[in-house]
């Protein structure tokens, strides 16, 4: 039976509250959680920012955040700290306006250092069902385990979340100390639609990967990004595949449906489609996982948890980069020095893939426009500053629209071979000199 409006109104009538009633909470000093891209509380963010000249020395930690912190007002009354850049706080981190902590290590029920103290954590929720729990909707993330180190608990309730499978997927109502009920439009997600470019690369790509990468009974991880996001959608003529996966793509229900995704071969959470967070999804694709039990979403220290990932003996872990160099070395998170996103779980599941199975997969456009004009992807070494996200040692294929790299057992003069193949042809001569002048190989 589900909660009508009424009924979740009086079981919570003791803490619900304005939004302005409820950030009062918070206090000078205080290190406030504020969750990052489904997981992010935006009308308890907006009546954050409206007390900023009444408190001093907080502290805001998001990632992946899709509310504007970014502003001369926000700045100058808080310490804005991301762990993983957003379109909407890239420049600021850029220009040392916010600061970034680059998070790439995950333990089960350990939040990664630097986001492991909280005085306040503000969290959206759906309504309490009839004994009080509360879903954390699409959107798990950290919220299990920021509840479990927090001692002050704002909750943000959005009668539309959805409800999945795992423990780690709801909260009870009684860790909230105030609750205010959601009123604001849906939040924009911080991530743009792919170009058309971009989706006729995806398209390539994604069948390569599907068709001679991916085998049957494999487990899969899909990186957030607009090439592996797209995969889903040709792996129909695969079988009992499963999915352990930081962000769950569109798409997946109808493989459930197709009996492509069963999930039987994976040595934990058997059968279950298991996910910390539901990416861009159709409204049709939420309404199938809504309530289903196969899928489960747990908290982002579980899924990416590495001593987890290196169980999977048959796991394929295919993630996007900006850039791979001649020998293999994946850029995703900068260009040269200049922050763009954040490491995130991606060196996680490809050193995981990679060691497990030889299953590590990049995937990318070999080249795109950049202010007007055409750049490669594959590029003959990163420039100064640049972070290495994913250490060549761990990347087995690299594909883009033009084939397949295969990387793994290679030496330094086959890899760049195989890379200079898969590069766009208009950059494939200036490669080779750059292979004779960077590395002293001629091929």
């Amino acid at each position: 039976m589900t909660q009508t409006v009424a009924d979740w109104r009086s079981q919570v009538a003791g803490k619900l509250v304005s939004p302005e009633e409820a950030v009062g909470l918070i206090k000078d000093g205080d290190v406030v959680y504020g969750g990052g891209w489904t997981s992010m509380p935006p009308q308890l963010c907006t009546a954050l920012a409206a007390r900023g000249g009444q408190v001093k020395g907080v502290t805001i930690i998001s990632f992946l955040t899709p509310y504007k912190w970014d502003t001369p007002e926000n700045l100058a009354n808080f310490n804005v700290v991301t762990a993983y850049c957003s379109p909407l706080d890239r420049q600021a981190v850029r220009e040392g306006r916010m600061e970034y902590i680059p998070v790439a290590q995950f333990r089960e029920g350990q939040m990664p250092p630097g986001l492991d103290r909280f005085d306040v954590a503000m969290i959206p929720i759906s309504p309490p069902d009839e004994e009080g729990w509360c879903s954390l909707g699409g959107g798990v993330f950290f919220g299990p385990t920021v509840a479990k180190i927090t001692p002050r608990l704002i909750g943000e309730i959005h009668p539309e979340f959805i409800r999945t499978g795992g423990p780690d997927s709801r909260i009870h109502i009684s860790r909230f100390e105030r609750v205010i009920e959601y009123t604001f439009p849906p939040a924009v997600a911080p991530i743009p639609p792919r170009s058309e470019e971009t989706e006729l690369a995806a398209e390539v790509i994604c069948t390569l990967v599907a068709n001679e990468i991916v085998y049957d009974g494999c487990t899969l991880q899909f990186g957030i990004g607009d090439v592996s996001a797209a995969l889903p959608a040709f792996l129909e003529e695969r079988h009992d595949l499963g999915v352990h996966t930081e962000l769950l793509p569109g798409g997946i229900p109808d493989l459930v449906e197709k009996g492509v995704i069963t999930g039987m071969n994976k040595p934990h959470h058997v059968g279950k489609i298991v996910a910390s967070a539901i990416g861009q999804v159709t409204p049709e694709d939420l309404r199938r996982i809504d309530g289903n039990p196969i899928y489960e979403l747990y908290d982002f220290t579980h899924t990416d948890d590495l001593r987890m990932l290196l169980q999977i003996e048959n796991f394929v872990a295919v993630n996007n980069a900006m850039a791979v160099d001649l020998t293999g070395n994946v850029s995703s998170e900068t260009q040269g020095p200049h922050l763009f996103s954040g490491t995130g779980g991606q060196a996680a599941f490809a050193v995981g893939a990679s060691t497990a199975a030889g299953g590590s997969v990049i995937v990318l456009p070999s080249s795109s426009l950049v202010a007007g004009s055409r750049a490669t992807r594959i590029v003959g070494g990163h420039p100064p500053g640049t972070v290495v996200t994913v250490h060549r040692g761990f990347v087995d294929f690299v594909v883009t629209e033009q084939g397949i790299a295969r990387l793994r057992g290679k030496s330094i003069r086959e890899r760049i071979r195989e890379l200079i193949s898969v590069a766009h042809p208009d950059f494939q001569a200036e490669l080779k000199q750059d292979a004779l002048r960077l590395y002293g190989i001629s091929v």
